[in-house]
């Protein structure tokens, strides 16, 4: 539940504190007090969209921020966790603290548990925590998707488990079928995709490349192609190395060297001439690496360069047609088992449609389980909300929940329609088209009422449930709200006294002269006080006698209701 909820800056409100708490808390206030600015300053709690027209005018932003009572672990818990929050222990339950600052440029900021969050997770703790109901919602109520979740929601586990049966096989079923349909419609552009393949693949083989075999090639083209001045250039370093006519060569002046050292009794000249000895060493392999150089070079001639010029453009061709030659390396290695995979569409589609025709058995069967689930949970529905409706002053009334065949979607194959005859021998008709606006506050009600046994809500939030009624019809729906506060919190804006009456927090809003409502003018009523304000909603005149008399009835009846 939500225990406290502050409210800046939105609306006609400047400052306001509404202590909450259990039970059924009933707000009231005069036309223009802001009332409903705590239903939308709830909904901004909740991840309703923002809308910067409702900042109060001249104010920089606005901000609500709410203390909730939740369990420490469950559904919400994981939500405020995931979002990187924290809830703060406050005996067997936990406080979540929860805010949204709407700024007049438009921008939105929302904290839970005291980390920054986006408005999807506080949707996310809106879906378990709280039910609202207002004007909007009475039209939602109309729309087929709500008059079929509503009954959902009332069937509980039962026929929350049909519903994911069916769902996963629809899921399964539809998949096949997509498979099936793509193989089928695209048969010619996967029998080209495999011929060329085919030849992409041929080609390939005849080469038989070699990663990195481009480059390797490249570098021998070009050594060909210079054969005369590598060939100078190799043997001119050979010679100098090590010649083989008398002349001067790095290896004799070496070796002349070392022997001069030798000769000497000086161990500093030893080391050198050690150094020598290596070098020379070094110097006889270097020329014996010229010399094998020289010795490839000779063999290669003008055919070994036309042959590297030919794989080269062989090679060539393959990158140009495939990008790379990895790229063409990859199709070698994966080619064999794409092309298996076209050739064997037609088997394919043998097995997949087998498939599909047993996943469309087991459809077949979760959508009959899952009719007749939900049209048992009608009839149970219709009694309990037709008994609800007499008690709302609708005593003729005759509510009823039907099924019928509909079209096939991940929902079912059911269409589901609330009816409602408010009279005796009138026909039963939708809500969508048959219910004033006073019924459909009541077929609302009434089905919250009936499904927070089988589907408990932890907070409902009503914004003038009591529209279009009044009298008896009013005192039925505060009775009807004051049981509902048995199991959940019930919060509601009213405007009637026989509604209002039935509440065990009675906050009222008050607007000051300027306009502006501060903390100090909404207040929790008691005693003389609210018996003023039960006056003031019944005659308009909180000092009338009559209207005090009648506030007093009414504050009795509701006692001893709660």
């Amino acid at each position: 539940m939500i225990d406290e909820m502050r409210i800046r800056g939105l609306g006609v409100i400047d400052d306001a504190v509404l202590p909450l708490g259990p039970g059924f808390t009933a707000v009231t206030g005069e036309t223009g007090a802001g009332k409903t600015m705590v239903v939308t300053g709830l909904g901004l709690l909740l991840g309703a969209r923002a809308d910067t027209s409702a900042i109060r005018a001249g104010a920089a932003q606005a901000s609500v921020a709410g203390v909730w009572m939740v369990p420490k672990t469950g559904a919400v818990a994981d939500i405020v966790t995931d979002a990187g929050g924290e809830l703060e222990p406050a005996g067997d339950a936990a406080e979540l603290y929860v805010s949204r600052t709407l700024s007049a440029e438009g921008r939105s900021r929302a904290s839970v548990g005291g980390r920054p969050a986006p408005a999807a997770v506080l949707a996310a703790l809106a879906e378990e925590l709280v039910v609202v109901h207002g004007q909007s919602e009475q039209l939602r109520l109309r729309s087929a998707v709500a008059q079929r979740d509503a009954l959902d929601r009332f069937g509980g586990q039962r026929i929350g488990d049909a519903v994911t049966r069916y769902s996963e096989c629809f899921r399964a079923w539809r998949e096949l079928d997509a498979e099936i349909t793509e193989l089928t419609e695209n048969r010619d552009r996967r029998a080209a995709e495999a011929a060329q393949l085919r030849e992409q693949l041929a080609e390939i083989e005849q080469l038989e490349p070699d990663a990195g075999e481009d480059v390797a090639l490249n570098e021998r083209a070009e050594r060909l192609a210079n054969a005369e001045e590598l060939r100078l250039a190799a043997s001119v370093a050979r010679s100098a190395l090590s010649s083989e006519d008398d002349e001067p060569d790095v290896s004799g002046l070496l070796a002349e060297a070392r022997r001069s050292l030798e000769r000497g009794a000086d161990p500093q000249l030893a080391g050198i001439a050690e150094t020598l000895t290596d070098l020379g060493y070094r110097a006889a392999d270097l020329a014996l690496q010229l010399s094998g150089y020289l010795a490839d070079l000779d063999e290669s001639g003008p055919h070994e360069l036309a042959a590297v010029e030919e794989r080269r453009a062989a090679i060539g061709g393959l990158i140009r047609q495939h990008g790379s030659l990895d790229a063409a390396l990859e199709i070698w290695r994966t080619g064999s088992l794409r092309l298996a995979e076209l050739d064997d569409d037609g088997d394919r589609i043998e097995r997949l449609t087998a498939e599909a025709e047993r996943a469309r058995g087991e459809l077949d069967s979760a959508a009959d389980e899952l009719t007749a689930t939900r049209t048992e949970a009608a009839g149970r529905l219709s009694e309990a909300v037709t008994e609800e409706l007499h008690a709302l002053a609708m005593p003729d009334a005759r509510f009823e929940v039907r099924v019928s065949p509909g079209a096939e979607s991940s929902h079912g194959r059911d269409d589901v329609a609330l009816l409602l005859a408010p009279h005796p021998g009138a026909e039963p008709r939708s809500v969508s088209r048959g219910a004033s606006g006073g019924e459909l506050s009541r077929v609302m009600l009434a089905i919250e009422v009936v499904i927070a046994g089988t589907d408990p809500v932890p907070t409902f939030v009503f914004d003038e449930v009591d529209a279009g009624i009044g009298g008896a019809a009013a005192i039925e729906v505060g009775r009807r709200l004051a049981q509902l506060a048995r199991t959940s919190q019930v919060i509601a804006v009213t405007h009637l006294a026989q509604v209002a009456a039935f509440a065990t927090n009675h906050l009222s809003v008050v607007k000051s002269n300027d306009g502006a409502v501060t903390a100090s003018s909404v207040s929790r009523l008691s005693g003389e006080e609210r018996e003023a304000e039960m006056a003031r909603l019944l005659s308009g005149l909180a000092d009338s006698d009559a209207a005090l008399s009648h506030a007093r009835e009414l504050l009795s009846l509701g006692t001893s209701t709660n």
